[in-house]
């Protein structure tokens, strides 16, 4: 086996982690974070590939899809999941802005390591800007519609939630 697909398989392992040790009272937000990111990252991550920008040549579901279902439907979904699980809304804006900065540069780094040292990605028509604005504007976006989301939800939800 390919030492990508235990890369492959660790992602996997550490993303279900995330997701199950989110704690309790954060999980809504999570979940919802988490399905809301796979949808924009899924679309997304197709355009790119279907562009010819970026090339996936290690993958699962290769024979059925050439976008990376591990990093597009999983990782980064997780990822962001725990972002706004986290994200500092009582912070300054400047913290704010850190956290966001903080987070699109880490998954950038690796993002280019790697594209660098492994056959798990490969840029053709792409630099790592473009991820980190990618990241930047689906954090955003993902950020927009939680908020968005818990101010619409119904109140008689929220007391069912607490036991009311």
């Amino acid at each position: 086996m390919k030492w990508e697909y235990t890369i492959l398989y660790g992602v996997w392992v550490i993303s279900v982690l995330m997701l199950i040790f989110v704690p309790r009272d954060k999980r809504c937000v999570s979940q919802i974070v988490f399905f809301f990111k796979q949808m924009v990252t899924w679309v997304v991550g197709l355009i790119v590939v279907e562009r010819g920008w970026i090339e996936y040549p290690v993958r699962f579901f290769s024979d059925v899809n050439r976008s990376s279902f591990t990093f597009e439907f999983m990782a980064y979904p997780a990822v962001c999941g725990m972002f706004n699980a986290y994200y500092p809304a009582k912070r300054s804006l400047l913290f704010r802005g850190g956290y966001y900065i903080l987070y699109c540069t880490v998954m950038t780094v690796m993002e280019v390591v790697i594209e660098k040292y492994t056959e798990l990605i490969r840029y053709v028509h792409w630099n790592w800007y473009w991820t980190w604005i990618t990241l930047m504007v689906t954090f955003m976006m993902s950020r927009r519609f939680c908020v968005w989301y818990f101010s619409v939800r119904p109140s008689s939800l929220s007391s069912a939630r607490k036991g009311h």
